[in-house]
């Protein structure tokens, strides 16, 4: 019998052994959610402080561009998104002034073609290309520094911080600002047009000397006053013979 206790108390044993053996097995078998579609919409929404930018991003069409570019870019993407009051800061008639390729580009301008974390942007090559730089060949670049765990964002006319990362995962990551980002592309000094024509009639400015008010050639003058001369030398002719 007690041949028979033993094995039976080995057998138990064995049997445990077998059970604890398996069981990390079967739930690294154990099959997981996949993940679903990345959607920049609802990441905004769920920002809940994004509503100019949303409406941008759809009346520009640039929201169903990003949404289909992450499927296929092996690099990724970085979304600047401006806040609500960022766009109220602007100057009234800003975005209105803007033609629907200019809403576009701006658009565009706060979109790179590639996935930054915050630490990666402390070791960029600036300035970096957005995907505003494919439009009509302009730069559109940004320019960033780093300071500790700062990340500053400059366009050569505004200068701002990344403050929250509302999704900082590859393939997409997105982070708040609190200014619009505005291009000198769009925004900055215009280059000063040549000199316009001067306002004189064409005629007067081929013949110098001969602006209107102005103290001019006198050789009408002479002419006119020749003219008398001889009329009245005629007429005393006339009389003595």
């Amino acid at each position: 019998m007690a041949s028979s206790s033993s094995l039976f108390i080995l057998f138990t044993i064995t049997i445990q052994c077998l059970i604890l053996a398996l069981a990390p097995q079967t739930q690294a078998q154990a099959p997981t959610a996949p993940a679903g579609p990345i959607n920049l919409t609802q990441i905004l929404e769920k920002g809940g402080q994004f509503t100019t930018f949303m409406r941008l991003l759809n009346s520009t069409q640039v929201s169903s561009q990003v949404n289909s570019q992450i499927k296929t870019s092996s690099e990724g993407m970085t979304i600047f998104a401006p806040s609500d009051n960022a766009f109220n800061n602007l100057k009234p008639g800003t975005l209105n002034g803007l033609s629907l390729q200019e809403q576009i580009e701006l658009v565009l301008y706060h979109v790179l073609p590639k996935y930054y974390s915050m630490v990666n942007f402390q070791t960029v090559s600036n300035p970096v290309r957005t995907q505003a730089s494919d439009q009509g060949g302009k730069p559109f670049g940004l320019n960033f520094t780093t300071t500790s765990n700062q990340v500053n964002i400059s366009t050569g006319i505004v200068e701002t911080q990344l403050n929250n990362a509302l999704r900082q995962e590859f393939p997409l990551g997105v982070y708040q600002v609190d200014q619009v980002l505005l291009p000198n592309e769009l925004f900055g000094t215009k280059t000063p047009s040549a000199a316009s024509p001067s306002s004189e009639d064409p005629a007067d400015a081929k013949a110098p000397g001969t602006k209107s008010g102005g103290k001019g050639d006198n050789s009408g003058s002479n002419n006119i006053g020749f003219s008398m001369i001889f009329g009245f030398g005629l007429v005393l002719m006339d009389i003595i013979f």
